[in-house]
């Protein structure tokens, strides 16, 4: 049995659940530093912490004691805060990864992308080299690591490329750069997920202040699969792979739109970019701007 694990927990729900406590001769409240409340019983403990949302559950009846309770199965061991991302359990399970690239660019699409990697294929994306794409200041190397990944056994790919006229209606309707990256995050993770119904988890990074903009996103899709999200998330191999694939093909993309426009699409959102936006206007008119540039940066107000 578990001898600690934690569950997502609202606050409205902890409150139930002490009463509870708070009502049995089994149980007795102590002090637990940060926990909103924290009770004892035989073998076991139970806290709640309101920051973190989370129920933590310790002791070598902890299983036993969820039972008890009617609590969820356990999503994951508890582990302290700060824990490096190796140490999470689902880093060392088979599990689907997904990030972005083309967010802070004013030019160029969206894009999503999301890798499945059983045990033996994280093993081939670690020696393949996979790290964060930011990382990697070669274009040329983001490209070749993206084709090879596609080919190894153990891994599955899949991506979303959400051009810059669909992105601008997205963003229209959403009103919210977060909204629209859990959208694209959760169609990537379902997607995934149908093509591989055995992987129990999905690992993001946190782009959000919230967990719940992109838990409630993939919930819209049915996919039952555990969601875990993480800071610097493109620490676990498999998120780095992520990275890599959407990095390839935003790359791609801006390299072959700019040949067809005969304009150069610079990078990211500096006076530079301003000044490319304006020579592609002259070239090709201000009706042409969104099929190239998201429409909701400030640097479309100074043009």
């Amino acid at each position: 049995m578990a001898g600690s694990y934690s569950l997502s927990m609202t606050k409205e729900e902890a409150y139930s659940l002490q009463r509870r406590l708070a009502g049995s001769p089994d149980f007795r409240e102590v002090s637990r530093p940060y926990a909103l409340f924290c009770y004892e019983g035989d073998g076991a403990s139970i806290a709640y912490y309101e920051k973190r949302k989370r129920l933590v559950l310790q002791g070598r009846r902890a299983e036993e004691l969820g039972n008890l309770l009617g609590l969820p199965t356990a999503e994951q061991p508890e582990l302290p805060m700060n824990a490096p991302l190796q140490e999470h359990p689902e880093a060392r399970l088979p599990h689907i990864g997904v990030d972005e690239s083309g967010k802070g660019d004013y030019f160029g699409p969206l894009v999503v992308a999301g890798v499945y990697a059983d045990t033996a294929g994280m093993q081939r994306l670690a020696e393949l080299g996979c790290r964060d794409s930011k990382q990697i200041h070669s274009e040329g190397q983001v490209a070749r690591i993206a084709a090879d990944v596609r080919t190894l056994p153990g891994v599955e790919v899949e991506l979303l490329c959400i051009g810059p006229r669909r992105y601008n209606e997205l963003y229209s309707q959403m009103r919210n750069l977060n909204r629209l990256l859990a959208w694209g995050h959760a169609r990537v993770i379902s997607a995934l997920h149908a093509r591989v119904p055995s992987c129990a988890h999905a690992l993001s990074d946190q782009f959000a202040s919230s967990e719940w903009v992109l838990r409630r996103a993939l919930a819209a899709t049915e996919s039952k699969i555990q969601l875990h999200q993480r800071p610097r998330a493109e620490e676990d191999v498999v998120v780095a792979a992520a990275s890599i694939i959407a990095r390839a093909r935003f790359v791609e993309w801006m390299n072959q739109t700019a040949r067809a426009a005969q304009c150069e699409l610079p990078l990211g959102c500096a006076p530079h970019v301003l000044s490319a936006a304006r020579t592609f206007v002259q070239k090709h008119g201000r009706d042409r701007l969104p099929d190239v540039a998201k429409m909701h940066f400030k640097l479309t107000a100074q043009l």
